[in-house]
């Protein structure tokens, strides 16, 4: 792919070839009228001699054969080791010849480089997905710093993040020490493990009645997209041990599972998109207010139900998973 500051595109190569082999221009004179050197007009001049128009298109610039590559047997017997003895790098290194960096590079390229993401019994990678959408729901809150007027500090760093966040009164509350807070958004959600279709509602509270009308919410929500609920799963927090949660999940028709205590990983795929959520919209760019920023996420989520690649799902989208929307019959 060309850089910014690139002279030549796909066409200015063509162009500066045809000039030189069709037209019979003296390279010298190519490379002085396209502003390049004589040797990348004499380069691509050949290029297009052997190839014709298909060889002005960038090359991948890994190189065909690396001698030096970790050989296929060393990578299985540091997979072996890793999976079966759940040994790291130090340990691993003695065992297979090669230094611990490079049992870490493999580690990494297998996915294995870390062994929370490892079955303590098997040794096998801890990744489940239920086999149709509505199988499983996760569902969890997030909780973030509403934005002052002006912007924030993460967007314009302390001095003037602290600025603003002083100067904002208009939640009409301090704390301790006279100084103005501005409370917090709790942004619900909740995502099917099987497409990654996610719903989600911005509040003011983690509330068990919050918390109950959302589950009734989401879950008319999903059946407009064609999916039934079967299970539900959250943690142990205070909303969802409540009577109110108790009673929305049972008129849903829907079993409730909980995750063990301090064990986020189980509920790993909210937990991941809660990272997306803040890295792609809460703090993607500078918000200029709470209202603003909250007046952004049915758009981002639109794009990210939609539109956005999902590593997961093979580079497809969470709507492609699932049945019966209106031109996604399956």
């Amino acid at each position: 792919m060309s850089h910014a500051n690139a002279p030549l595109s796909e066409l200015g190569r063509l162009r500066l070839a045809r000039c030189i082999v069709d037209d019979g221009w003296p390279v010298a004179r190519a490379a002085e009228r396209f502003q390049v050197a004589r040797t990348t007009a004499t380069r691509w001049a050949e290029r297009y001699r052997v190839e014709g128009s298909a060889g002005m298109r960038d090359r991948s610039s890994r190189p065909h054969y690396s001698p030096r590559r970790t050989p296929p047997p060393v990578v299985r017997k540091i997979v072996h080791h890793r999976t079966k003895k759940r040994l790291g790098p130090v340990q691993l290194a003695p065992l297979v010849g090669v230094a611990p960096s490079t049992v870490h590079r493999v580690l990494v390229r297998c996915h294995l480089n870390r062994l929370s993401w490892l079955d303590r019994a098997t040794g096998n990678p801890v990744r489940y997905e239920y086999p149709t959408p509505g199988g499983l729901v996760h569902v969890d809150v997030k909780k973030l710093g509403n934005v002052p007027a002006g912007g924030g500090w993460r967007a314009l760093g302390n001095t003037s993040g602290r600025r603003n966040t002083r100067a904002d009164r208009s939640s009409g509350r301090l704390d301790r020490h006279s100084h103005p807070t501005h409370g917090y958004a709790f942004i619900h959600s909740a995502l099917d493990d099987h497409s990654r279709l996610t719903y989600s509602e911005i509040h003011n509270d983690e509330s068990r009645d919050t918390a109950a009308a959302f589950w009734l919410r989401a879950t008319a929500w999903f059946a407009d997209h064609g999916i039934t609920v079967e299970r539900v799963l959250t943690d142990n927090g205070g909303c969802y041990r409540s009577f109110a949660w108790r009673d929305a999940v049972a008129a849903t028709g829907t079993r409730h599972l909980r995750t063990r205590p301090y064990r986020p990983q189980t509920n790993g795929k909210i937990e991941r998109f809660h990272r997306t959520l803040i890295n792609e919209w809460a703090y993607a760019r500078l918000y200029t207010s709470e209202q603003t920023r909250r007046a952004a996420l049915p758009a981002w989520l639109h794009r990210y139900n939609h539109h956005r690649p999902h590593t997961a799902l093979g580079g497809s989208s969470p709507i492609s998973r699932c049945p019966n929307v209106s031109g996604q019959n399956t």
